[in-house]
């Protein structure tokens, strides 16, 4: 079974997620980002899901886990959470 490892940020609004994901491309470190304005807990560890296989987050974050570029930040990704940032660290 596939298996992925990734990190994300997760805020209110689609303009904020553009923001920091603009941040990010133009060198911002991602889990400083992610410490200083993520919403989920996982903020305090840099945004680090740690490893996961399909079916074990909502459906809209395992479409771009599952079939996103590893490497690459994507979104804004919206979820009945808000929206997220996703960076796939590792997928196996």
């Amino acid at each position: 079974m596939a298996q992925a490892s990734a990190r994300h940020i997760l805020v209110d609004s689609e303009a904020k997620c553009n923001e920091l994901k603009a941040e990010i491309e133009g060198g911002r470190d991602f889990a400083e980002a992610a410490r200083e304005n993520s919403n989920c807990p996982s903020g305090r560890q840099g945004g680090e899901l740690g490893t996961f296989g399909p079916g074990q987050m909502v459906p809209e974050f395992d479409k771009v886990v599952f079939e996103g570029e590893v490497g690459k930040v994507h979104g804004p990704v919206k979820t009945q959470f808000g929206y997220h940032l996703l960076e796939i660290t590792s997928r196996s």
